[in-house]
């Protein structure tokens, strides 16, 4: 069965802290595992029956559309589009940007996850969407204990399930995966047009921690494999 919540893949950065491997790939192209870091996600998504796929590009990005190039037809009821942002602005827009970019390509709910982030044993699930679009949340996350090079952590996680913007007790790091809903990439949000035509690059964590602090964001804690493949030195310990 093909749902038909969309997810949207980022893989517009530079990644500066992998140079020079990146200087001729792009990141999610890095290969772990005989794979492509992003095709890692993009298989667990279509295995979960998640069909519509928007990926943003910007370094490199006519690399990755080119490798792609035939995944629809390995992958019935997958469909592949792409948010060229290199291509309409010149630069990456970041990931609320990014997203408020893509948004006319997305659903009312949506998956969000990074390209170059290795999660092999996460299971996306039509479970989770049903209970995000029965929730009053702006987004749902997925959170990881923290690994050495993020000792602080990210965002609390309190007794009830939601996400803390705290810097007090026990926290967690942002897996990059998480739900969302397009409502939080729009006023009064995010002062972006719709479409975000004008190309303002724009973070997410602001309006992820403006979200928490009005209570609008869940979570849940992960703890299979996970690994932020932000250096040579990481990627080169998986193998």
């Amino acid at each position: 069965m093909i749902h038909t919540t969309p997810a949207m893949i980022l893989a517009a950065g530079r990644g500066m802290r992998m140079r020079p491997l990146t200087d001729t790939t792009p990141k999610p192209l890095l290969v772990v595992r005989g794979k492509p870091l992003m095709q890692w996600p993009m298989e667990a998504l279509a295995a979960g029956g998640f069909g519509p796929l928007v990926v943003n590009t910007a370094w490199l990005g006519e690399q990755i559309e080119a490798h792609f190039s035939d995944w629809s037809q390995h992958h019935p009821g997958s469909r592949l589009v792409y948010s060229h942002e290199g291509q309409d602005f010149g630069y990456a827009l970041e990931t609320a940007g990014g997203i408020a970019r893509a948004l006319p390509l997305l659903g009312d709910v949506f998956w969000l996850l990074a390209g170059d982030v290795y999660v092999p044993g996460f299971q996306f699930t039509q479970a989770s969407v049903d209970r995000f679009e029965a929730s009053d949340r702006l987004a749902h996350l997925w959170l990881v204990p923290n690994p050495p090079h993020n000792p602080d952590g990210d965002f609390g996680l309190s007794a009830t399930g939601l996400a803390l913007n705290t810097r007090e007790g026990e926290r967690f790091t942002y897996s990059t995966i998480g739900l969302y809903r397009r409502a939080l990439f729009e006023a009064p949000w995010l002062d972006t047009l719709p479409g975000n035509p004008q190309g303002t690059a724009a973070p997410l964590a602001p309006l992820l921690r403006c979200a928490m602090d009005a209570g609008r964001v869940s979570a849940e804690l992960y703890t299979g494999a996970w690994t932020d493949v932000g250096t040579p030195a990481r990627l080169a310990e998986l193998g």
